[in-house]
């Protein structure tokens, strides 16, 4: 079963609701082996990155679950080094290179930093002028990048990937990216193994008989968010998948909302390489 639960993005292309990421997981045959459970288990979105190295091990966990491209949706990303007009144009066709593949369903600026994201997105409103990539968009960027952005912008950004748990719900973030249409797409969602140390989240997860994760995927799903759970173990990737069955109520939905403590297990997109 493909679990084709979507959102529409801001220029019309459907997004999974759900997809795998990748970072931390090794090329070769740890993500290899990832990539294909997730897709034999009904994941249709991939989320990758320069800076993880293994968008080689990517392209063969595609290949190997015998999947068509067609039926996916692949997201990779620009890394800090390869900021720039030119740069940023040269470290996409490298990732075309390492993924095998003609485009990518979605580009992001990985972290805005340094002085130079705007010619960096000059770049990717060329490749998705060029159709060689269907969307694109951001990751970590707080509210006054997106406007410093929005000055010099074509194309708005149609996805925003930034950390977001329980712990961390960034709401001004959230409903600027609502105002805008700006998909939010969590990462983290899983708060990196501390929900476990969450009397709310088990207790929750006890009352509807559901694992601590599958309430949290699902907490993510009902806010209206693409979520992507990172896992190399089968079991926990098919776990994770099981979330389209069941429905948080609202008050536990607004327990979990409670949780908040403006808390990241990730950096701080000001204090990372200069913010």
């Amino acid at each position: 079963m493909a679990y084709t639960e979507s959102v529409v993005l801001n220029n019309g292309v459907r997004m999974p609701k759900l997809g795998l990421g990748v970072w931390k997981l090794q090329e070769g045959g740890e993500v290899e082996g990832a990539v294909e459970a997730a897709i034999r288990a009904g994941y249709r979105s991939i989320d990758t990155a320069t800076v993880y190295q293994n968008e080689s091990g990517v392209h063969r966990g595609i290949a190997a679950s015998g999947i068509s491209r067609d039926e996916l949706f692949l997201t990779t990303k620009v890394w800090n080094d390869d900021h720039g007009y030119d740069a940023a144009l040269r470290a996409f066709d490298k990732s075309l290179q390492r993924l095998q593949v003609e485009w990518v369903d979605l580009y992001l600026i990985h972290w805005p930093v340094g002085g130079n994201f705007i010619d960096t997105w000059k770049a990717l409103e060329r490749l998705y002028e060029e159709k060689v990539v269907r969307a694109i968009g951001v990751s970590n960027f707080h509210i006054h990048h997106l406007e410093k952005l929005s000055t010099k912008a074509n194309i708005s950004p149609m996805v925003n990937q930034f950390e977001f748990h329980p712990y961390l719900t960034q709401e001004e973030l959230r409903e600027y990216c609502r105002e805008h249409q700006i998909q939010v797409e969590a990462y983290s969602p899983l708060m990196q193994g501390h929900f476990l140390q969450e009397k709310t989240i088990l207790e929750v997860a006890q009352k509807v008989n559901r694992t601590p994760a599958q309430v949290l995927l699902r907490w993510n799903i009902q806010h209206g968010f693409v979520t992507i759970p990172r896992s190399s173990c089968i079991e926990r990737i098919e776990e994770n998948a099981k979330i389209f069955d069941f429905e948080l109520a609202e008050e536990d939905m607004k327990r979990l909302d409670q949780l908040n403590r403006n808390q990241r297990f990730g950096r701080d997109p000001d204090h990372f390489y200069g913010g």
